[in-house]
């Protein structure tokens, strides 16, 4: 029996049971040596990068290294004749000056509201009071139903109905603004009446912070404000309001998602793709970027994310010497740390059609405290439980689901961009218990450095992850979310179920 006969057999009485998990082996990923996955770590989390951040000479290095990866195992550029696709990121330092006030009181820019988008405004207005200033043609909602918002500025709640993860809170943010305007309102005030506190907003938002580039003239101004500071504007339905809110200053940032593909062996299911996914951006170097280290002003973050584009590596190099039946998109995304920035303009513009995409299969964690196991964040969601048990149990591993359900992980990495468009995309995670110590001695640390790494969980996890892709990507039938999931109905809607 020649090798590539061998290796199908083995792979289907793998996805039999883990009794015959030891007839794997001779898959390329179990030839991967350990040296291979330290290199990736030190290159990729050295001081030389700078901590990754995205606009920094670290950034656009480490981009480099990771397409030249793909270049040197053959990969397919995914971006026309480039591994580069652009993401168009903006650096915003948001006004010093600015007031909203009534009749009954007035709220200060960077303690009381901010402005998330749009320029200056400087006037008395009318107001209206919406509930969301949402319209969903699918479900039948439209707050602007018989409304005339014409030259008013619209005061609302944060989000959208049924939104809580804080991504969406903000992801929402273009869509109200484009709903306003088109309707002929000056500006529209949130509500931020989230459980999540008011100053992760200042943070965040109050001072000068990285954002997708808008590419639109003639923004309205977009404002949050805490609901504590929100009395003077919904206190009896305030009907008018004045603004005095200076504008925003704005410079572009470079940098870019890295992505090529394989195509796949089998001719009925090539058409199909994986996408495999690891965000290489991290928070960059200086007293800006967190608590510093006595001596150490670097944030290298090898845990978060070298970890993943290690992975994400092994499994090209793997993949590129015995095919899988489905095609592959490898794709290292950027300006995760500053809001999944990178991956959301992926789903916004993605290189393969997003109804060819049947999963993702994405790489991200805090860290980890358990080297016997694996983590995933939705290991029952998406129907392939018993691929990442038989992936784990290979490599000496446990898979197990997400220990942190209240922290709402699922919703916090790269995965939820593809998700959110219907495609089953759980998130592959190092082992960890809790959120406890040793996480914390390390997440956003400048003491996450190479040399603290188990080099040998390093690429066990990155076999498991590539071993989990195959067995995957060799599937007869694609994943599906579980009946009932919340983003089944999107599943539905891009696949035509």
């Amino acid at each position: 029996m020649n090798k590539k006969a061998f290796t199908a057999l083995t792979l289907g009485l793998a996805l039999a049971g883990g009794a015959f998990a030891q007839k794997v082996q001779d898959l390329p990923e179990y030839s991967i040596p350990q040296s291979q996955t330290t290199k990736h770590m030190n290159i990729l989390a050295a001081d030389e990068m700078l901590g990754r951040k995205p606009g920094e000479a670290g950034n656009l290095i480490a981009g480099r290294y990771i397409a030249e990866q793909f270049r040197a195992l053959g990969l397919k550029p995914a971006n026309g004749d480039s591994y580069f696709q652009r993401v168009p990121l903006e650096t915003v330092t948001p006004p010093l000056e600015g007031t909203i006030s009534t009749s009954e009181g007035s709220a200060k820019i960077g303690a009381d509201f901010v402005l998330m988008q749009g320029n200056g405004i400087s006037g008395e207005y009318k107001t209206v009071h919406l509930p969301y200033a949402w319209i969903d043609k699918d479900k039948g909602y439209d707050d602007y139903k018989g409304v005339d918002v014409k030259g008013k500025v619209i005061i609302t709640s944060v989000g959208v109905p049924d939104a809580e993860a804080p991504n969406q809170l903000y992801a929402s943010i273009e869509d109200k603004q484009k709903l306003a305007k088109e309707r002929g309102a000056v500006a529209i005030i949130e509500v931020f009446n989230s459980p999540r506190p008011w100053n992760m907003v200042i943070r965040n938002f109050g001072r000068t912070s990285t954002k997708m580039k808008r590419t639109e003239s003639g923004e309205i101004p977009h404002l949050w404000i805490s609901s504590t500071s929100a009395k003077i504007l919904v206190a009896n339905k305030i009907n008018k309001v004045k603004l005095d809110v200076g504008a925003r200053e704005t410079r572009d940032v470079l940098t870019y998602n890295v992505a090529g593909i394989l195509e796949g062996s089998d001719p009925a299911l090539k058409g199909e793709y994986l996408v495999l996914s690891a965000h290489y951006d991290h928070v960059g170097h200086g007293a800006g970027a967190g608590n510093v280290s006595a001596g150490d002003t670097i944030f290298n973050g090898a845990r978060d994310n070298a970890f993943g584009t290690v992975a994400v590596l092994t499994a090209a190099e793997a993949f590129t010497q015995l095919k899988p039946k489905r095609s592959i998109l490898f794709i290292a995304y950027t300006a995760e740390e500053m809001g999944l920035l990178g991956s959301r303009y992926y789903a916004q513009h993605p290189l393969i059609p997003l109804n060819k995409t049947v999963f993702n299969m994405n790489c991200d964690g805090a860290g980890y405290n358990d080297i016997t196991k694996i983590t995933i964040i939705g290991l029952e969601r998406t129907g392939v439980k018993e691929e990442f048990d038989t992936a784990a149990r290979a490599f000496g591993l446990t898979a197990g689901d997400d220990p942190a359900p209240e922290q709402n992980l699922f919703d916090r990495s790269d995965n939820v961009s593809l998700a959110a468009k219907g495609i089953p995309a759980p998130t592959y995670s190092p082992g960890f218990t809790a959120f406890d110590a040793e996480i914390s001695k390390y997440y956003h640390q400048a003491a996450d450095n190479p040399d603290n790494i188990d080099q040998g969980y390093l690429l066990k996890y990155a076999q498991s992850y590539t071993y989990a892709a195959r067995l995957i990507a060799d599937r007869a039938k694609a994943p599906e979310w579980i009946k009932g999931d919340k983003y089944e109905q999107a599943y539905n809607k891009l696949f035509g179920k």
